[in-house]
């Protein structure tokens, strides 16, 4: 996966010492299908991820991030759930953890194909027949899916979700 090169000129300053970032997962709606992408990283299908960039608001870059890698027009319809991700290492021994913004987005053009080197292969699935995945990124792309006008928050425990209106 490139590394965006704001945390290229981080990570010279500081190695592999733990950096917040924010995130977003683009969870992509077009006919009771959800848009996915097969990392080639690890080979998981999952909904569109990134990093926001410097400046960047989490809404354009939901919708940077889907064109990038997948060619299709979308729009940020819905801030679906605000969840804070666990501390991970990168293979690279880079140490990380992510605000995750969970988007609804819906399909506004074109058809999905591995735009970029980011990704083996991009498509459609129903939303009651999704690939094996983690129960994680299930979760975003059940709560990201559904027809709800509320955002989701993580609780101050984390595990738990706490209902707020948007």
């Amino acid at each position: 996966m490139p590394v965006p090169d704001f945390i290229v000129e981080l990570r010279r300053a500081i190695g592999h010492a733990p950096l917040w970032l924010p995130g977003v997962t683009a969870v992509t709606i077009h006919e009771h299908k959800v848009l996915l992408v097969k990392r080639s990283d690890n080979g998981a299908w999952t909904a569109v991820t990134g990093i926001v960039e410097p400046g960047e608001n989490p809404a354009d870059c939901a919708v940077r991030e889907v064109l990038e890698e997948t060619g299709v027009q979308v729009q940020a319809v819905r801030l679906a759930w605000v969840k804070v991700g666990q501390p991970t290492v990168h293979a690279n021994g880079d140490h990380a953890q992510y605000l995750d913004h969970i988007f609804r987005m819906n399909w506004l053009s074109g058809e999905p194909y591995a735009a970029d080197d980011e990704s083996t292969e991009a498509r459609w699935f129903d939303l009651d027949e999704l690939p094996p995945m983690t129960a994680n990124m299930r979760r975003r792309i059940e709560v990201g899916a559904a027809d709800e006008e509320r955002t989701l928050f993580d609780s101050s425990r984390g595990d738990e979700l706490a209902p707020r209106a948007p």
